[in-house]
């Protein structure tokens, strides 16, 4: 019996669901305890994402590991410069496995996005390198943010600056992969 499709909210709930358990917490209580609610939300999505849809994606099994020495760190050393790094750390490593595909001459993204949308190879290979860009930027932000600002405006900026600004990059490529989406023929 083929595999079947897990059902369409599991990704988003698995993705989102500990960052919005994360803004609560941190709204009612305080960082250390939203690290702490965090770091439980993201085990609990792991565990749903499993029990749902039969497996764990690569990349949340290394957020999640990096959760979790993050948010460890923080929590037992009782200093949130661990968990607001979490956020650079993370970006710089989807910089680095996007750049470092691209090094190899196998662009990650064709091979994660590749099954939604077909592009020609300039198109993969353009795509992937402004993502890393991008990654790379996000990251600086991050730094600047959590060393310039109060802890309330980065937290604001986690849970809502990194998703809106990965969204408008995201919509702003739209018109370039527009341009280099195979024509019927070639797929």
């Amino acid at each position: 019996m083929p595999a079947r499709e897990p059902p369409r909210w599991l990704s988003p709930a698995t993705d989102y669901g500990p960052l919005a358990v994360f803004f609560v917490a941190y709204v009612m209580a305080d960082l250390m305890t939203a690290t702490a609610a965090l770091m439980a939300a993201t085990v609990c999505a792991l565990a749903l994402g499993w029990a749902v849809g039969r497996r764990i994606p690569k990349m949340a099994l290394v957020t999640a590991g990096l959760v979790g020495v993050f948010g460890g760190l923080t929590l037992i050393l009782q200093d949130d410069a661990f968990i607001k790094m979490k956020p650079t750390v993370v970006q710089l490593a989807f910089a680095v496995v996007l750049a470092g595909g691209l090094t190899l001459g196998k662009p990650p993204l064709k091979y994660v996005v590749g099954p939604a949308m077909a592009l020609d190879d300039e198109g993969w290979r353009i795509l992937t390198f402004r993502f890393a860009l991008f990654f790379v930027a996000m990251a600086a932000l991050n730094e600047l943010v959590w060393r310039t600002q109060s802890e309330t405006v980065w937290v604001y900026f986690k849970v809502f600056g990194l998703l809106g600004l990965t969204a408008v990059f995201t919509l702003a490529q739209l018109p370039f992969v527009q341009r280099h989406l195979k024509r019927d023929d070639e797929t």
